[in-house]
Parts: structure tokens; C-alpha cells; sequence
């Protein structure tokens, strides 16, 4: 007989099922056309005849009669036909399409099969039979899939027994041996091949302190409900607090995140005026604005509430009492200043002016935003209301003062000890310390509104708690309308031990580091008393400041607007997170660092290794040994650890703009070192060994970089988890090879888009922004 066989030299489970049944065939039905496959394949002979230029599938060339077979099935059924005959022809009885050929050609596509999928392929084979040509294809079709995985194999014993049939198992041999580019592990059908235990702990129920655990409680500075919120305004609490969340939970840390709405006061009652509404209508529209901002930006509370509730009223009242009863208020007759124009008493907030200390032309009555001060708002310099402009007039009215004076020295003694125990941000530090040192004196806490919690005092019902003592009060009331069993979170017992983590710009900080604490203090109940400040100086815009009413800079409502995802947000404003200077926003630096660093890096790096193992691996881990990648062991491993303990270090210090950047050398070291094995088809043809532990190790690194990103980044962290198909990992202490050999692997998937560098004068036209000179 005049013709040649070759192998396919494709990589897919296709080629070798191909490669398979044409083996068979030809050892069972013609020998010379086995010698012909022998012969092919140890010279690595491959097709090149003309058209002929087909190495993806089997190819049978008959040399006399010059017409030629691709098709497996076809080549199969044609060698048994030849064997009984010379003059055989191939008519339309010898290559009828058998139903199981549609089955078998879905399975090979797939690169798959399932237990309910075999059961009818094999159910009328009663014995193994190597002269069939349906069993031929079947085996052929599963084998790259099933042949090690014994859990399958023993309930199929037909497969076995045609395995070892010695015609079979000497082409199948044969065909491994000279297939040698077809390194296809078997799919793992529904056996875990990654490690148990170093997944995200899952959280039933309501959170609560548990014993010999972390327990920790983070807040974000609440969010006054009158506004929308702007990119500094979320950076500066709620993102920050929701990374660090993040990081405590994917450390599996006990942890509750909490915020809301801050809604009562004078502005909310004066902007339900200027709209025509009720104040709690008002508060209601933008609870549910600030809310859906924060949802997009993916912040995962896991309660987000609001101040105006009837436990706030009940616990603000609990705390102001008992400082009463303790001593700790007295009466004072208070000057305010009055509006005439509109006929009401100013908040602090609204009085502004020229700052006596710096002469900041914008200062508030309750602080300058330049220098920093805590003023009153009689200290401003040509006074105005916020309102109308219209000039104050001062009127006396008889108010609640807290007895700071009375409460500094135990409250000095916390300080000292809680800012060096909880490693207070530094610009927290500077601004409690510069208070202390002016020494404390009595603040008015009561204010002449109606829209506020009310003062339970005899002589004092017309008047309201004033918001900023009464809104750090909230953190409480909110935990308590999510859980009962809010004093295990906030007061301390001998069981439990919990530390409480707070975020917040500058400004907010004597409230949360003097008054706040200070009151606690003078209950004299055991409260879990402020462990770690992290505050943030202020975000500038484009070389300006944010202004909604000029339509200077992005506000929360505006970003999902760009079509930008959440994530490059999110990673943008952590990169630029003004920590210890004000920082500004950029668009130029915020499409570089989406087409640079997330698109170049981290994409580049996950999309790469990813690829790879799905165009040579089939998707599946291959079996290895790390010590065939003579720079792994001693080498790359101790700089992946040394960098992620630097990681676990910036984050449980609340470093965390430093703890992106770490995260990110994760991934370049990733990259460096795919780069540095050379992980392409030259190593994987001719260094088999070296790419099956490049390729687990690669992919590992991809599954611990998605750890440490996810604080940051949590959509990508799960769209990788999914590429992965693996849990979400817990942030590990050192690396491992977490997945092992076998497991298989999804589909690559775009984590980020490019974006036009046209986009930049378009959204710096629409937002408002300016070319920095």
C-alpha cells in the first residue's frame, strides 16, 4: 500500500485523541501502515506537499492514488476497510457519520468530559474490542481526559480492559512518546486540586467579638448627608477604611466595618428650607444618594446607617446624662451670632471670614482649612454668613457646656498611651497634641435648632444636641441598629478584646481624638476607647479645589459617568492618597497609571500565564518539582516573601498608599520572573521540567498577587479568583503553591481596558479641570 501517516503536531486534547485512533487503526488493521505512522514520527517527517500543510490534525497521504484523509475518524474507518480488501473503496456506507461522532466531537472541543457523558458512549460495548472502530473513537476521544484519574476509571472497568489489550496499549505508548508537544493532564472533574483551609473566611449571621480572636471595629468619619460626596471626600474616610476593612477580613481578622449618614444640624435644616422639604425628607434623598455612590465605588460596609434613629437618641441622651450626673457639664450664657437676614442662630460652620491666625479669607467658625486652627467663630475677622453674606449680629442664649477642663488630665494620660500603642498617623498626633497644649477649656455642646437629637434637661427642651457632639455618637447608634449586641463591640469585658480603627480627613480629627473620647471618659463606663487614628490631608483637584457649585472636580456621582471601572478609581485615588502632604488629582496621571501600571503590570502578567497554560496545558496544572527552576528556590522565593512581609507590615500599620506600591512590586516580580525562565514555546518543547514548574509557580504568584491586591481592588481579586478557578485566598503569611497539580484553570479574561489618552482634555473640559502649568 503506497501511502504515509503522520501525527498531528498540535497541542490541544483534539490532536491527541486524533493521534490516538489513528495509532490504534493502523497497529490493529495495518501493520505497514503502522511502520509508515513509526517511520513519520521518529524522523519527525511532516507534511509539506502543497496543500498539504496541515499540522492540526492526522494526516493519511496515499502517495499512488495522490488523495489524502484529515479527518481522524475517517483515516480509522478507511484502515479497516483496506485491510479486508485491496480493491476497497471508500463509498458512502464506508464513512457513514455515525451519531457518536457529534458526542465525541463536543467532548474533544470542550476539552472535557463527565462521568453522565460516558456512561452511553460505552453502555453496548459488553468486552473490549480492538477491531471496532466505535470503540476505537471512544476511547480515543476520552483518554486525554480520564486515563490517571482513577475515581472515573473504576467505574468504567471497559476502559481498562481496552487499555490493556496489547495492540492498544502498545500504540497508545507509541503515540505518548512521539506526541511530545501533547503534555495534556487530565481534567480534574470535580477534585479540588488547590489546598484546603487558605480560603476567605465566609461570615454567617451578625459579626460579633469572639474569644482568642482579633476582633477589630473600623469606622469612617460619617458623611455629612447634605452633599454629594467628592474624590478627597472618599479617599479621605470611607475608601481608606474600606481597604483597611478588607485587609483585616482577607487576613481573617473578626472585623466590622461601619459608617452612615452624620444628619442633623443647622445645614440640613437650612437646606430642607432651600428645597422646599422636610429636614428628615432632605436626609432621606441624600442617605440614599451617598449610599449609592459608596455601592458603586464597591465600599463594603457591613452597615451602612444613619444618625437620625431613635437608638441614636436614646444612647446620645445615656452618654449626656451620665456626663451630668458625673459632674462633667455646667451652664454657660453664650454669645451666638444671629442672622437677620434669614432670622437664625449660625452654627460655627456657618459663620465664615477672614482666619486671625493666618488670614485665610474662607475660614470657618468652627476652624480654618488653611492653617488648621480650631476658632470661634467671634475670632473671624469681618464676619459673614454662609447663607445670604448678610453680617451676624451676637445674641446671648444660655447653652450646655462639656467640662473639657475638668476631663484633661485623664484624658492627656489615654492620649499618650493610645497614639503610642495604636501608632496614630502623624498629622493625628500634631493636631490632638496642639489642642492639649492650649490647654482644654469647656465647649459648648447644645445648639439653638430644632432639626437635632434633643437635650433631655429640664430648662433646655427647645434646644438640640450640637451635631459634632452628638455625631461621633453615632458610630454607636449605627452598630446598634445592626446588632443588638452592640456593647461587645463597644465596651470592653473580660472576654473579648476589641481595638477600634478610625478614618477621617484632618479636620475631623479633635473631635474623634478630644471630644468624643473625653465624653466617654466621663461616663465613667468601660468603653473601647479609640486604639488607631489614620487621617489623611486633602486631595487638590487638578491644581485647585473641589467645588460642586462652581463644577470643579469629580464627586462620587460623576466617576461611574467616565465608563472607567471602580477598580481603576479605587486603585487611583489609593496610588495618590494624600497621606502626609495634600496631594492633587490628575486625569494625565490617572489614564497613565490605568494604561502603565494596571494594564502593563498586573494585566499583562495575569493574562500571560494564563494564556500559556491554557494554549500548552489545557488549562490543567501540570505535574512539577520547583527545583527544576534553578532561580526559584533560594532565589525568587525569598524576594516574593520579603516583599510580602514588607505588605503585611504596611498594612496592619495602615501604611496604606505604601501597601499598594508593594503589592504592586508582587506583580512585577511576577513578570521579572517569567521573564527570567524565558516561558515560551522554545522552553516549553525543549525544557519540559523547567515549564511545568515555571507554569505552577507563575500561577501561583498570579494567586497570591490577587490576595494582596483585593483590599484595593476587590473586583479583580474575584474575576481572578474566577480565571483561577480557586477560592479567593486569604492573605498568606509566606508563598506556597497553594495550587497543585491537576487543577484546572479557566479562561483568560481582561482585567483592565486600555483607555484613550484623547479622554484626557474631554474629561478635563467636562469636569472642570486645568493643564497644571
Amino acid at each position: 500500500m503506497s501511502y504515509k501517516l503522520y501525527f498531528s503536531n498540535d497541542t490541544t486534547p483534539a490532536a491527541l485523541a486524533g493521534n490516538l485512533k489513528i495509532a490504534i487503526a493502523s497497529h490493529v488493521f495495518d501493520k505497514s501502515a503502522y511502520g509508515s505512522l513509526q517511520k513519520t514520527a521518529e524522523e519527525k517527517e511532516t507534511v509539506d506537499e502543497g496543500t498539504l500543510s496541515n499540522k492540526k490534525h492526522p494526516v493519511l497521504l496515499d502517495t499512488k492514488n495522490h488523495f489524502h484523509l484529515f479527518h481522524a475518524n475517517t483515516i480509522v474507518k478507511y484502515l479497516k476497510v483496506v485491510s479486508k480488501s485491496e480493491q476497497a473503496s471508500l463509498d458512502e456506507h464506508h464513512l457513514a457519520y455515525e451519531p457518536v461522532e457529534a458526542t465525541l466531537y463536543g467532548i474533544v472541543k470542550a476539552k472535557s468530559v463527565s462521568e453522565d457523558e460516558i456512561k452511553p458512549l460505552v453502555a453496548g460495548f459488553a468486552e473490549a474490542d480492538a477491531h471496532s472502530v466505535k470503540q476505537i473513537l471512544v476511547f480515543s476521544s476520552i483518554y486525554p481526559f480520564i486515563h490517571k484519574n482513577e475515581a472515573v476509571l473504576s467505574k468504567f472497568p471497559w476502559f481498562k480492559d481496552f487499555a490493556s489489550l496489547p495492540e492498544v496499549s502498545a500504540a497508545v505508548e507509541f503515540t505518548l512518546k512521539n506526541t511530545r508537544l501533547v503534555r495534556v493532564p487530565e481534567k480534574n472533574n470535580g477534585v479540588s486540586h488547590v489546598k484546603s483551609g487558605i480560603e476567605i473566611r465566609k461570615v454567617d449571621g451578625k459579626l460579633a467579638p469572639k474569644e482568642n480572636e482579633r476582633n477589630i471595629l473600623i469606622t469612617s468619619a460619617l458623611p455629612y448627608v447634605n452633599n454629594v460626596p467628592h474624590l478627597g471626600n472618599i479617599v479621605g474616610s470611607v475608601l481608606s477604611a474600606d481597604i483597611f476593612a478588607r485587609y483585616c477580613k482577607d487576613r481573617n481578622y473578626n472585623t466590622l466595618f461601619i459608617c452612615g449618614t452624620d444628619e442633623y444640624g443647622t445645614a440640613t435644616e437650612t437646606k430642607a428650607l432651600e428645597e422646599k422639604v422636610t429636614p428628615l425628607e432632605l436626609c432621606t434623598k441624600y442617605h440614599k444618594i451617598h449610599k449609592e455612590v459608596y455601592d458603586w465605588f464597591d465600599i463594603g460596609f457591613d452597615y451602612f446607617g444613619r444618625t437620625t434613629t431613635e437608638k441614636q437618641t436614646v444612647i446620645a441622651q445615656d452618654i449626656f446624662m451620665k456626663l451630668h450626673d458625673n459632674g462633667y457639664l455646667e451652664e454657660q450664657v453664650m454669645r451666638q451670632l444671629y442672622c437677620p437676614e434669614h432670622k437664625g442662630y449660625l452654627a460655627d460652620r456657618y459663620v465664615e471670614g477672614e482666619c486671625p491666625k493666618c488670614h485665610y479669607e474662607d475660614a470657618r467658625g468652627d476652624q480654618c482649612d488653611k492653617c488648621g486652627c480650631l476658632l470661634d467663630p467671634f475670632e473671624l475677622i469681618n464676619p459673614r454668613c454662609k447663607l445670604d453674606n448678610a453680617t451676624p449680629i451676637p445674641k446671648n442664649s444660655k447653652h450646655i457646656f462639656l467640662s473639657l477642663d475638668k476631663l484633661e488630665p485623664s484624658l492627656k494620660k489615654w492620649v499618650v498611651q493610645a497614639s503610642e500603642e495604636g501608632h496614630w498617623s502623624k498629622n493625628s498626633k500634631t493636631i490632638t497634641n496642639s489642642w492639649l497644649k492650649e490647654g482644654l477649656k469647656p465647649r459648648c455642646i447644645t445648639r439653638d435648632l430644632v432639626w437635632g437629637t434633643p437635650v433631655p434637661l429640664d430648662g433646655f427642651t427647645d434646644k438640640v444636641l450640637y451635631v459634632w457632639f452628638d455625631a461621633t455618637i453615632g458610630y454607636i447608634s449605627i452598630t446598634a441598629n445592626y446588632t443588638d449586641d452592640w456593647k461587645k463591640w463597644w465596651k470592653k469585658d473580660n472576654k473579648t478584646d476589641v481595638k477600634l480603627y478610625q478614618f477621617m480627613g484632618k479636620d475631623n480629627v479633635p473631635f474623634h481624638t478630644v471630644v468624643f473620647p473625653a465624653s466617654e471618659i466621663g461616663t465613667g463606663d468601660n468603653w473601647n476607647l479609640l486604639y488607631h487614628l489614620n487621617t489623611t490631608e486633602y486631595l487638590q483637584y487638578e491644581g485647585g479645589k473641589f467645588s460642586k457649585s462652581r463644577g470643579v472636580g469629580v464627586f462620587g456621582n460623576n466617576a461611574k459617568e467616565t465608563g472607567v471601572s471602580p477598580s481603576v478609581w479605587r486603585y487611583y485615588l489609593a496610588s495618590i492618597r494624600p497621606e502626609n502632604q495634600d496631594s492633587q488629582f490628575s486625569w494625565t496621571e490617572f489614564v497613565t497609571k490605568n494604561n502603565s501600571e494596571l494594564l502593563a503590570n498586573l494585566g499583562n502578567f495575569v493574562n500571560r500565564i494564563v494564556k500559556f497554560v491554557n494554549a500548552k496545558y489545557n488549562g490543567v496544572i501540570p505535574k512539577f518539582d520547583v527545583s527544576k527552576c534553578p532561580n526559584f528556590v533560594g532565589t525568587a522565593e525569598k524576594e516574593i516573601n520579603e516583599i510580602l512581609s514588607t505588605y503585611v507590615d504596611d498594612m496592619e500599620n495602615s501604611r496604606l498608599r505604601k501597601g499598594l506600591e508593594t503589592a504592586m512590586q508582587l506583580s512585577s516580580r511576577g513578570n521579572a520572573f517569567l521573564q527570567e525562565n524565558k516561558l515560551d514555546n522554545s522552553t516549553f518543547e525543549n525544557e519540559p521540567e523547567k515549564a511545568d514548574a515555571v507554569v505552577a509557580i507563575g500561577i501561583n504568584m498570579v494567586y497570591l498577587v490577587s490576595s494582596v491586591i483585593g483590599p484595593y481592588m476587590p473586583e479583580v481579586r474575584d474575576t481572578i479568583a474566577t480565571i483561577l478557578n480557586a477560592p479567593k485566598l486569604a492573605i498568606p503569611d509566606k508563598f506556597e503553591m497553594w495550587i497543585q497539580s491537576g487543577h484546572c484553570i479557566g479562561k483568560p479574561q481582561y482585567l483592565f481596558n486600555r483607555i484613550d489618552e484623547k479622554k484626557i482634555e474631554e474629561w478635563r473640559g467636562k469636569f472642570g479641570g486645568q493643564q497644571k502649568k
